[in-house]
């Protein structure tokens, strides 16, 4: 620990010996922020007042006047309630109605947390699936099988976001069912499902995309002929570099998914930055530390991330399908600059839909009806004209 703990102190001391000591400081502890999973989740709603018998909440705190149903965790995780919409905001004190409590004393909450994943698990779908494993290079990873109505050899490969689990796709299987696709909602590295890493770090995309291949693999060996990758936020990321990297995803992709993707990790870095008061320059010194040799000291990465090379606008040209990219003006969380610069650079592939009101990754939160209809619309016409490839043959969307 003590040897730790020195060159941990030298290498912001030699930080500092160019940017200066307290800037230093805050650029490791941003740099460790980005790359470290979170553990137990912030309970930042207050709970006013729950009558379970009118079934109403009232509530306080970031988010809590969001559109839409949600997910409620209260009590450390020991209890989960369905939120409805907002029936009244009076000053900060924001009225929802509770369409059903799942477990737990809500009324004796005093705070909990709004999650866009509305269902807890895929027994509550109402539809078959199978818990399975997906062998990958660090071990077996839990994943979620939800097969088509009827025999398809089309799939859709969900990858979660950064902070979230296999839960958090369970909403786009309506639409891939209706539209004729199985579902492979996996696990990836660190996510506190699949096995850790030796450095228990983010890549940011740079080492997940393996579990993805894997994954594609595991679909493959079941059949799969044809297959979308569906990210979601750093999922987004994630699949992206699995499509760049792995020429076994490639010759059976047909298409991309992307909700809420984390597009340009640099613009991103910016943008969290500014929201906890850090200036402009600070992001542009956690990229340069990420990406520096002394990143493996001071932030337990197992190797430096160059996020120029995860930057996915400036290798548009790479790409060679169709794909959907959802984004709202109003995210919060990731900055719509990212997706607009993509979606302007590959207009020929990309359907960009822009979504206004709804915050990160909660796109189908604020508009079911709109969300599962794009995404069916859009995985129909994949079934009719999608042909996967290893060449990299620009398919019009």
């Amino acid at each position: 620990m003590g040897k730790a703990v020195g060159v941990l102190a030298g290498s912001i001391a030699l930080l500092g010996a160019v940017v200066g000591a307290a800037v230093a400081v805050l650029t490791v502890v941003f740099a460790r922020r980005v790359v470290t999973p979170s553990g137990a989740r912030e309970e930042d709603i207050r709970i006013i007042a729950v009558d379970r018998p009118a079934g109403r909440i009232v509530i306080e705190g970031h988010e809590a006047d969001m559109p839409g149903r949600y997910g409620f965790w209260f009590e450390h995780d020991a209890g989960h309630a369905r939120l409805g919409d907002v029936v009244e905001v009076r000053d900060r004190r924001v009225t929802r109605s509770i369409e059903r409590v799942d477990f737990g004393r809500l009324e004796r909450a005093a705070r909990g947390r709004i999650e866009g994943s509305l269902f807890i698990g895929p027994w509550e779908l109402g539809v078959p699936y199978a818990d399975v494993i997906v062998p990958t290079a660090l071990g077996a990873a839990p994943a979620w099988e939800i097969p088509a109505d009827e025999a398809s050899d089309r799939w859709v490969v969900q990858v979660h976001g950064r902070g979230a689990k296999r839960q958090e796709a369970l909403r786009a299987v309506a639409p891939a069912r209706a539209a004729g696709w199985n579902s492979l909602l996996m696990s990836y590295r660190n996510d506190g499902e699949a096995p850790e890493s030796i450095d228990r770090r983010y890549g940011l995309g740079g080492t997940e995309w393996e579990d993805v291949v894997d994954a594609v693999r595991y679909a493959r060996e079941r059949g799969a002929r044809e297959v979308v990758l569906m990210g979601w936020s750093m999922g987004g990321a994630i699949s992206l570099q699995a499509v760049l990297r792995s020429t076994e995803v490639r010759e059976v992709l047909s298409g991309m998914i992307l909700e809420s993707p984390a597009i340009d990790w640099a613009d991103i870095l910016r943008f969290q930055g500014s929201m906890i008061g850090l200036p402009d320059q600070m992001s542009e010194l956690v990229t340069r530390l990420l990406a520096a040799p002394v990143a493996v000291e001071v932030t337990g990465l197992a190797a430096p991330i160059d996020l120029e090379s995860l930057d996915a606008v400036a290798r548009a040209h790479e790409f060679g399908v169709p794909m959907l990219l959802m984004a709202s003006e109003d995210d919060g969380f990731v900055p719509i600059t990212g997706a607009r610069r993509f979606a302007e650079a590959r207009p020929d592939l990309i359907e960009f839909e822009v979504f206004h009101g709804a915050r990160h990754t909660k796109l189908w939160n604020a508009e079911p009806e709109r969300w599962e209809g794009l995404i069916e619309a859009w995985l129909l016409r994949r079934s009719v004209v999608g042909t996967p490839s290893g060449e990299e043959t620009e398919i019009a969307g």
